[in-house]
């Protein structure tokens, strides 16, 4: 019997993360490609009701475990209870995102049953020998490196938000099983008292489809506000380079490139941005870049598809009155 590809959902005050559906999407063509399982896990507290929804995305089954210990993410019940029921089931494979959480959750996990975890991935598919070769890329985004194991069971690795496009919600049933939660004082070492959210706007960068990101050819924080205003009329998300996080023109939230975020949107938006390599690092795989720099050799034009020499203060606004234009259509 297939012991199944399994796909951890990460969820937050019962929304499913938008990179779960990702991973549900890509592991729902795995399954079909290998005859196996689509297994989903969701742990947290009144989560029951998002069953439903992951099976409309592909899983067959659902391991829910619903408990209060689990209702917010802490490190120790978290692994605890997810490495005892991989430990019991034997998955072939276990996907994650690799966000804050995963990159925090997966290590953890893969330590205690026992095998290795590929981090930051952006490809998988189907192999014959490896059951699965997986996509990493390195040295700073310059190369890319097949990664597969070809004995040890689960393989296990963190992909990247926005490797993979999501699938048409399909209505489904899926088996549900529900995951007796026992945690020991020793897994609670860390006790969450309190979460405080920031005021909500606009997406969280690492799940944003576009980003408008800004460096230091922005001069200041004021002027920050020509790149939220074109992100406004986009949906986007406001990032910025290491360059304006280091002058305190931004917080490090936003700040994209090795040392920050590392983001794949369908369209990502450089206003003066010189390019550096630790910054290419964090967007380089991005599916659309659009530079606009008033220096025409400035390293990010060479991974542009559109490059834009001129003022960005200028050049801007302008994009953005074209935006709104567009989108009152």
């Amino acid at each position: 019997m297939a012991k199944g590809i399994w796909v951890f959902i990460e969820q937050n005050k019962g929304k499913i993360r938008k990179v779960s559906l990702e991973l549900l999407s890509q592991g729902r063509k795995l399954a079909d490609e290998k005859g196996e399982e689509l297994v989903a896990v969701v742990l947290g507290q009144g989560i029951s009701g998002l069953t439903g929804e992951i099976a409309q995305y592909g899983s067959d089954r659902v391991f829910v475990a619903d408990d209060e210990k689990l209702n917010a993410y802490t490190t120790g019940a978290y692994t605890s209870v997810l490495a005892k029921v991989i430990r019991e089931n034997e998955p072939n494979l276990v996907l994650f995102g690799n966000t804050a959480i995963g990159k925090d959750l997966a290590p953890r996990v893969a330590t205690r049953v026992g095998v290795d975890v590929a981090i930051d991935c952006v490809g998988i598919e189907a192999d014959a020998a490896n059951f699965v070769n997986l996509t990493r890329p390195i040295y700073a985004g310059k190369a890319f490196a097949k990664v597969a194991s070809p004995t040890a069971r689960p393989v296990m690795a963190t992909i990247r938000p926005n490797s993979f496009p999501i699938s048409e919600p399909v209505p489904k049933e899926a088996s549900v099983v529900n995951v007796p939660v026992s945690v020991d004082e020793a897994d609670l070492r860390a006790i969450l008292k309190d979460v405080i959210s920031a005021a909500a706007g606009r997406v969280e960068l690492t799940e944003a489809n576009i980003i408008v990101s800004g460096g230091r050819g922005m001069k200041g924080p004021e002027n920050y506000v020509i790149l939220e205003e074109l992100a406004d009329v986009l949906g986007a998300a406001v990032g910025a380079s290491r360059a304006a996080v280091d002058s305190g023109w931004k917080e490090h939230k936003f700040q994209v490139g090795q040392t920050g975020k590392t983001v794949s949107p369908t369209l990502y938006i450089a206003c003066g941005i010189s390019g550096a390599i630790q910054h290419l690092a964090g967007m380089g795989s991005s599916k659309v870049i659009v530079a606009i720099n008033k220096d025409p050799e400035a390293n990010i034009f060479n991974v542009a598809d559109y490059g834009i020499v001129g003022d960005l203060f200028q050049i801007v606004p302008i994009l953005t009155e074209e935006c709104k234009k567009l989108t009152a259509q």
